[in-house]
């Protein structure tokens, strides 16, 4: 069986940019954020994506094990509102975060809202001493190489580190925020999503 032409290159397109968005999030550069010269990562510019309900796309499978080794699995979550947050404890900004997320991972859980974490760079046993130091309330998945978050390339990319990504009840690709989580910013994202018929 021939294979279109223009099917095969859209492949080959979709496959270049995949490779393009993990190596910029496993290498740490890339051309949406700042680069800091403080642990060789890039920051986010602030900008804020909201995608309307007709426009979105599904979010990636994300899947793996967490921090302690267990397998996990976003579609536990299925039907609710899921707030993913892409982050390392090597991250300084992704530091300074942690304290809004874990409040508002408490504060929105009974408005049917799951925070879910994606550590990057870094193993599982890093990732663990930080989230347990922290005391963060939610889960993560070890993602060491960035290859779950490869998957957003067909939605919104995930070029900064943090960057987090608000998923409708329908497991689509609502919001994406690329810096440091505020509080407002980021319950005002979420609400909008919770509040959605």
């Amino acid at each position: 069986m021939a294979v279109n032409p223009s099917v095969k290159m859209l492949g080959i397109v979709r496959v270049g940019l995949a490779l393009t968005v993990a190596a910029a999030l496993v290498g740490g550069c890339s051309k949406g954020g700042t680069q800091t010269n403080d642990g060789g990562f890039v920051t986010g510019d602030g900008s804020l994506t909201r995608v309307a309900p007709k426009d979105r796309k599904p979010a990636p499978p994300l899947s793996g094990d967490d921090l302690y080794g267990r397998p996990l699995s976003a579609k536990t979550f299925e039907g609710k509102v899921l707030v993913v947050n892409i982050w390392g404890s090597w991250c300084p900004p992704c530091r300074k975060e942690t304290p809004v997320l874990n409040k508002l991972a408490r504060e929105l859980e009974s408005q049917g809202v799951q925070f879910l974490g994606i550590a990057v760079r870094e193993g599982p046993t890093a990732s663990r001493v930080f989230a347990e130091r922290k005391k963060v309330p939610y889960p993560s998945i070890s993602d060491s190489d960035g290859s779950l978050l490869v998957g957003f390339a067909n939605s919104l990319p995930a070029i900064a580190i943090p960057t987090t990504y608000v998923i409708d009840r329908q497991g689509r690709v609502a919001a994406r925020f690329m810096d440091v989580a505020t509080e407002t910013t980021l319950r005002d994202l979420v609400t909008d999503v919770v509040e959605e018929p």
